[in-house]
């Protein structure tokens, strides 16, 4: 686990051990990033995480908010009827229109049933009638009148920075509903509000008269003589050309662009274009950078990923010079270092979410992967870009207006005051920060809050959470509506299955009572003021150990039951029946085996995590009844049974899963390697070219995880070896130019890497 601050940490306990919902904000640099990628990789819950553009969901590894929830381009109005859908050139829905957009895919309601965590990036940009939508679809689909449907919320963002977008005539409407334009002016919010918890330890800068000035900016009270300190770094006549590195921000597009072109034309090398690698779907409209790369020697670039491997060479905003270029290799040069690294593809990946029927855990599907250099033109860029950035270097072009949090954001994007060059004087007006967001940073929760409020939440959780598990009325009545749906007379194939649905629904019913007075004690133990987990936690290892009897007892029953029926045809109806009540068994199941984990760790005082609570036991408890049902079935059946009959009439083909655990993308790749696929049926897999498969093996090889012998002829290995005798050469490109076709640049990469 990353080293993490004290409010990192209660916002990592507050997830994983309560369902209270969370503000995470912070000033920039912070480590809101950094926190937020350990909370996906660490948390036991069914997470999604979405964001309220295309670029920001990607950035975050999710989807968009439109995506997720299908809600319609347009304002909301968080009501039922509304006769006139339409005010001046804007479209809005009501609570009755909104439900139209509610018809979707098994896959998608079944994500949104499953959900336990919902995080929203980028909240400063999300509006007070998406957030009301999002809350009123989650409500709607789980059939949960609680807000956001019982699901715990997220949002991360600084407020100080990107401001929501509502148009003049959209917000004539909204103002009605709304007292303001930000997320927390949503009604759900304003009822329910998150624990507000800031980030306060700075990671980006280390000077303590430039923190300062920042926080002043930050906070509306940034004084004359913080102005005039700034001032002193005024230089209108800045020679960028004998100062190189540094990148000039500024508040227009047209201008950031004009100044990167006009750079770039200034340059006497030759032009080289670069494109990127699209692989099945990828729409337009999220991808990451542009399609198409102009370079040239002695062009400025920035990174705009950081560097995933151990030797962290670069991070998101590093500034460098490209200094060789070739049809696959580009060099670039970082002068304060003196140090020159081959810039490698970056894999974008587009997701969607899906339930492992196995686990019923929402994991992630790859539908498409955008592979290009992680690096672009750095001359300029706007400060609405330059967000999450970080600069050694930056002249900050501030003649005009900036919109409130534009000027903190330009100047924090920097780590000191000594890479800073203001090329007009900082003026005061115009640089106030919203009233309304600072009015809402008062309700930051102070330190002693937090402890009380986690203690309080997490026994509120624990509680909620044993008496959902022991609770198995919903799964009672879905059995009792499949028994009603039989017809005593029927003679239909259906109907001959009367009896053993009788048997199970007789089976559940059996246990509803004694479950019923098990949460009538654990009620009463809960209700004292100090609770005794270490006593709760016997009592609930021995219930688990009485209920998971008979439940697994069930399950066996309906797996057993689908294997029979899925053989049978012209009894679809049927069959999916079946399936809704095994989706519901098996997470009651689920939830019997983790509870004695939860609890332990409970007891323990230890931080709830994935690692700490997904037991073999459950990770392979469906995947091993299917197999002893499996096996029983054929046994009994054996006589009927050929291996030509053995299939499904409903299940769809089984295909290898897409789905990648979050994992370095060539630790992915090796994995694949030792399942003994090859190199092409990886990049089938992947959804990404063979070329990129190739170049994640010039790593594999250079760790020694894999012996070039392997993938290359010996024929092959044999001419590479007297080619490179003596080659001394930075660049491949010599080499390349030598041997022509007879070797690809992938080829090239992977022998040079086994030389070392």
């Amino acid at each position: 686990m990353v080293s993490l601050s004290a409010e990192a940490t209660y916002v990592l306990r507050f997830i994983n051990q309560t369902n209270k919902s969370i503000f995470l904000t912070g000033k920039a640099g912070t480590g809101k990033t950094t926190l937020l990628k350990e909370i996906i990789k660490t948390t036991h819950k069914n997470t999604v995480v979405v964001a309220p553009t295309g670029i920001a969901a990607l950035n975050a590894g999710g989807v968009t908010i439109h995506s997720m929830f299908q809600l319609p381009f347009g304002g909301f109005i968080p009501d039922n009827q509304v006769f006139n859908n339409f005010y001046g050139s804007s479209k809005f829905e009501s609570k009755d229109t909104l439900r139209r957009h509610f018809k979707m895919s098994a896959i998608k309601r079944k994500v949104i049933q499953n959900m336990e965590l919902l995080i929203i990036d980028e909240v400063s940009m999300l509006r007070p009638d998406v957030t009301d939508a999002i809350d009123f679809m989650l409500q709607s689909v789980r059939k949960k009148r609680i807000p956001f449907g019982g699901v715990q919320v997220l949002f991360i963002g600084d407020l100080l920075q990107l401001p929501p977008v509502i148009k003049e005539d959209e917000w004539r409407v909204l103002r009605n509903y709304y007292k303001g334009k930000f997320f927390f002016h949503a009604q759900v919010v304003c009822s329910n509000p998150p624990l507000y918890i800031e980030l306060s330890k700075i990671y980006r800068q280390s000077d303590e008269a430039f923190i300062e000035i920042l926080n002043h900016l930050r906070n509306n009270n940034i004084t004359q003589e913080n102005i005039s300190f700034l001032n002193q770094f005024v230089y209108p006549q800045f020679d960028f050309k004998s100062n190189q590195g540094y990148i000039t921000l500024t508040t227009h597009n047209a201008k950031a662009d004009v100044i990167n072109a006009t750079s770039l034309s200034n340059l006497k090398a030759k032009s080289w274009i670069y494109k990127a690698t699209i692989t099945d779907d990828f729409p337009e409209k999220i991808y990451p950078i542009e399609e198409t790369l102009e370079l040239k020697i002695g062009a400025q670039i920035m990174f705009v990923k950081n560097d995933s491997s151990l030797e962290k060479k670069f991070f998101n905003g590093k500034m460098g010079v490209i200094k060789s270029l070739h049809a696959d290799e580009i060099l670039v040069y970082f002068p304060d270092e003196k140090t020159t690294i081959e810039v490698e593809r970056y894999e974008w990946q587009n997701i969607r979410y899906q339930v492992n029927e196995t686990t019923k855990e929402i994991e992630e599907e790859v539908l498409g992967t955008f592979v290009h250099y992680p690096i672009k033109l750095a001359w300029a860029i706007t400060v609405h870009k330059s967000q999450g950035l970080t600069f050694d270097k930056a002249a900050l072009d501030v003649s005009q207006v900036f919109l409130p949090g534009q000027a903190y954001v330009a100047l924090s994007r920097l780590r000191s005051l000594k890479g800073l060059i203001l090329l007009s004087p900082i003026q005061l007006n115009g640089i106030s920060n919203d009233e309304e967001v600072m009015e809402y940073a008062s309700t930051r929760a102070l330190q002693q809050i937090l402890e009380n409020e986690l203690q309080k939440e997490t026994k509120k959780y624990l509680k909620e959470y044993l008496f959902t598990c022991f609770n198995w009325g919903e799964l009672a009545q879905e059995w009792r509506n499949h028994k009603y749906s039989y017809a005593e007379s029927d003679r239909s194939i259906k109907a001959k299955h009367l009896n053993w649905a009788k048997q199970q629904l007789e089976a559940i019913e059996t246990l509803l009572d004694p479950a019923s007075k098990f949460i009538s004690q654990l009620n009463g133990l809960f209700s004292d003021d100090s609770v005794d987990y270490e006593y709760i936690d016997q009592r609930v290892q021995a219930a688990c150990k009485y209920f998971f009897e008979k439940l697994d007892r069930m399950e066996y029953e309906l797996l057993y039951k689908i294997e029979e029926i899925k053989r049978v045809k012209q009894v679809k109806q049927f069959y999916d029946e079946l399936l809704i009540l095994e989706d519901i068994q098996t997470k009651a199941v689920m939830q019997v085996l983790k509870a004695p984990l939860i609890l332990k760790m409970i007891v323990q005082q230890k931080m709830l995590s994935k690692e700490l609570i997904m037991s073999t036991e459950i990770s392979t408890y469906k995947a091993k009844k299917l197999e002893k049902v499996l096996e029983d079935y054929k046994k009994k059946n054996q006589k009927l049974l050929k291996d030509a009959d053995d299939v499904s009439y409903y299940e769809p083909k089984k295909k290898k899963s897409d789905k990648e655990p979050k994992k370095a993308t060539t630790q992915v790749t090796y994995e694949l390697w030792l399942e003994k696929n090859s190199i092409a049926e990886i990049a089938r897999i992947r959804k990404l070219t063979t070329a990129t498969i190739l170049n994640h093996f010039t790593k594999l090889i250079q760790e020694k995880l894999v012996d070039i012998q392997d993938i290359m002829s010996e024929d092959k290995i044999a001419l590479l070896t007297e080619a490179f005798y003596g080659y001394k050469e930075e660049s491949l490109g010599p080499m390349k130019e030598q041997l022509g076709d007879a070797f690809t640049w992938e080829e090239l990469r992977i022998f040079k890497a086994s030389l070392h």
